[in-house]
């Protein structure tokens, strides 16, 4: 029998408290529904956090949570508990990137829209969003990312950038932390929604590559994610959608 280590187990602890919240508040901001999950890669490297398919995205709770291999293998959880039906998606791009130890996948409407129009490629309007400054690609494939091969399809479609939209299907962000992944998140969908409202007004003029690297000088990313997670987790506990008692 393998013995954990306690500081391993307090570490997924605490884990398991951010995946939860993470996704409790982005159903709480409407960028998730009845559908989505957010992973987290576990201490091990090649083990992760997500939720199991049949518990609702807006009452989930830290112990519900299932350790999955990077094959989608569910190790332990709930005797009985299945992963979600994409649990291949956040399998594959921890497996293919080092860099992200979280992903979010979620179907945002209004974002997805810019996935279904032509010559409207989703574009960098707020400063927040040069985070995506590489690319945003679209992966072509509409289709429920359900197996294996799929997932790895998603994955290169993703190659080196930190997020990408599936055609008609939703979006995936990827971080170095949850707390990053939900500040992307948010930011994603932020940007997006300011773009439309543009649009509506009049001719687009999205950042420039200057206004990008002008920004980029002074910004403070570690400090930016450690300020809206605090601001989002208070503001869930204050509104009762995380319980007041989760140490996060």
């Amino acid at each position: 029998m393998n013995v954990v280590p306690n500081s391993s187990l307090d570490a997924e602890h605490v884990l398991r408290m951010k995946v939860a919240a993470c996704t409790l508040m982005l159903v709480h901001e409407k960028c998730m529904n009845y559908s989505g999950h957010v992973s987290a890669r576990l201490p091990d490297g090649v083990t992760f956090l997500i939720q199991p398919i049949d518990v609702p995205r807006s009452g989930l709770r830290p112990d519900d949570l299932l350790v999955c291999d990077l094959d989608g293998k569910v190790l332990r959880g709930t005797p009985g508990a299945k992963a979600p039906a994409e649990v291949a998606l956040h399998a594959e791009i921890l497996r293919a990137r080092a860099d992200v130890n979280s992903v979010a996948h979620f179907h945002h409407d209004l974002t997805n829209s810019f996935t279904l129009v032509e010559d409207m490629p989703l574009r960098i309007v707020k400063n927040h969003a040069i985070r995506w400054r590489s690319g945003m690609p679209v992966h072509a494939d509409p289709a429920h990312v359900a197996t294996p091969e799929l997932g790895r399809a998603v994955a290169n479609t993703l190659g080196a950038h930190h997020a990408l939209q599936i055609r008609a299907h939703g979006q995936v962000v990827t971080a170095e932390s949850v707390e990053a992944v939900l500040t992307d998140s948010i930011h994603f969908v932020e940007n997006a929604q300011a773009m439309h409202n543009a649009c509506v007004i009049g001719r687009l003029a999205p950042l420039s590559e200057d206004d990008m690297e002008s920004f980029a000088k002074y910004f403070k990313r570690g400090r930016h994610v450690d300020k809206l997670w605090r601001y989002y987790i208070e503001s869930g506990q204050a509104a009762g959608v995380i319980p007041a008692d989760w140490q996060i």
